[in-house]
């Protein structure tokens, strides 16, 4: 699974968090972005810790056409026409709103909404989440 938004700072950083927080290696988890940012947006780090994910470690990555053709499930996260295309791989737009230049406060409700989303998608594959 690929999570893309344009910075690979926020969202697509909070989604594959989330995945691989409750999938474990039941999922191959992948998230770039179309014009990666510089780090990855501290509130965000800091919303997730909260909820006992770490990723003070995780960069922002450039998004490949390697990541898109290794991905079965492609999730945009605000990206709109920079995001390719590939036929036969399953995507979803997840539109949310932007966390950057956003405090934690202002995470939090973005963090609960994609960690929703993330749960709704693992029990629509069949997957248990980790508790």
């Amino acid at each position: 699974m690929l999570f893309v938004c344009v910075h690979n700072a926020g969202r697509s950083q909070m989604g594959a968090a989330f995945l691989t927080h409750l999938a474990g290696d039941r999922v191959q988890v992948r998230s770039a972005g179309s014009a990666p940012a510089d780090a990855v947006n501290p509130a965000v780090v800091d919303a997730l810790a909260e909820v006992g994910i770490d990723i003070r470690a995780e960069t922002p990555k450039v998004l490949t056409v390697e990541a898109l053709q290794a991905s079965d499930v492609v999730i945009t996260m605000g990206c709109g026409d920079a995001c390719p295309y590939f036929p036969g791989k399953r995507y979803l737009d997840w539109r949310l709103e932007d966390p950057a230049g956003q405090g934690v406060a202002a995470v939090r409700p973005i963090r609960d909404e994609i960690e929703g989303r993330v749960r709704g998608l693992l029990t629509e594959l069949g997957i248990e989440p980790a508790a």
